[in-house]
């Protein structure tokens, strides 16, 4: 169920929000623009959090923490992806 969120913007920001909301721009409502951002921000983290693990991944190769893997990789792989 969708939630309202008040929010307190600077003069800089709400002006912001103004300048991509309505007649020639992508959204029609500054809900649609915060919306969207919150979107691309939610994306944007759980990007690094993935990164960071293939990151560490390499690490633990290159120390030699590694186990060798007994069993069939692409069945592996149509399990995880849908």
């Amino acid at each position: 169920m969708p939630e309202s969120l008040n929010l307190t913007l600077t003069d800089e920001l709400r002006s912001f929000i103004d300048e991509n909301c309505g007649d020639g721009t992508l959204y029609s409502t500054p809900s649609e623009f915060v919306r969207d951002l919150l979107r691309q921000r939610k994306l944007q983290i759980e990007a690094e959090k993935v990164r960071q693990a293939v990151i560490d991944g390499y690490q633990d190769a290159i120390a030699g923490r590694t186990h060798e893997f007994q069993g069939d990789l692409k069945s592996l792989i149509q399990q995880v992806d849908p």
